[in-house]
């Protein structure tokens, strides 16, 4: 069967967030819990739609069996990359995971576990910061990932993000240019849970520059598309916000 098009469910979501969005700013509070309330469930519905569209990938006319799919979670994982359960199901956790290898790996960025993605995982390193020494985070505009690293310099974590896409946008009426910021940062403020902003909703935000955050997001297309934040996958919000304590440094670069 296939799988819904990345983009109408990215259409979804945003204009679910349009609607929250234009109701809070003549409403009061109990609209604004019943449409996250609703942003929540649609989100969920279209979540489990798409996860249960996507059947085991064919190649070759050869089926990827269980135990392919357990030998991929295992070795993601021991690659750094943060997948899923390792019970063969290979479910949106890692093929989220399996995004990032291809992504550092320059491969073709599809999110389908083949005989040829096997085989790259095979052969594949354990990617290296820029920096060592010291626990921190790195974000590779060009590969759009995020490397989480600790004090030994190893990644230890690695995330698809999805950052600044460079094109106008008005917010409180006035025009702005959706951008990442380079430079070395710090993690200044954090938010447990959902935060409602201008811009739309944002899931256990690391605030590192004025409204920049990393934060969990439902749309986490190959490509940059955020408004300047960077977005990581929803599974991942709540641990890697806790991995991050205020202070923390975020270097984010074009490689």
């Amino acid at each position: 069967m296939p799988s819904p098009p990345e983009d109408s469910l990215v259409a979804a979501w945003q204009f679910a967030q349009s609607m929250l969005v234009a109701n809070t700013r003549c409403r009061g509070e109990h609209v604004i819990r019943k449409w996250i309330v609703l942003l929540a469930f649609s989100a969920v519905s279209w979540n489990c739609l798409y996860v249960f569209a996507k059947a085991p990938v064919e190649s070759s006319n050869q089926l990827i069996g269980v135990q392919e799919r357990l030998i991929a979670e295992q070795r993601l994982w021991e690659l750094g990359y943060w997948a899923g359960s390792i019970d063969g199901k290979f479910d949106a956790a890692s093929r989220q995971a399996l995004v990032a290898f291809q992504k550092v790996e320059g491969r073709a960025r599809t999110g389908k576990l083949t005989w040829e993605e096997l085989k790259a995982l095979e052969s594949a390193n354990r990617p290296l910061p820029r920096q060592v020494g010291y626990a921190h985070v790195e974000i590779d505009l060009r590969r759009q990932v995020l490397f989480v690293v600790g004090e030994s310099g190893t990644v230890f974590r690695i995330l698809p993000v999805s950052t600044g896409n460079g094109k106008l946008y008005v917010d409180h009426g006035q025009v702005h240019r959706a951008h990442t910021p380079r430079g070395t940062f710090k993690v200044l403020r954090k938010i447990n849970g959902w935060r409602l902003s201008s811009l739309g909703l944002l899931y256990y935000p690391s605030y590192i520059l004025n409204g920049i955050a990393i934060h969990g997001s439902l749309s986490i297309p190959t490509y940059p598309a955020s408004h300047g934040c960077i977005r990581i996958p929803m599974f991942a919000a709540k641990e890697l916000s806790a991995l991050l304590p205020v202070g923390t440094e975020v270097s984010i670069y074009d490689s």
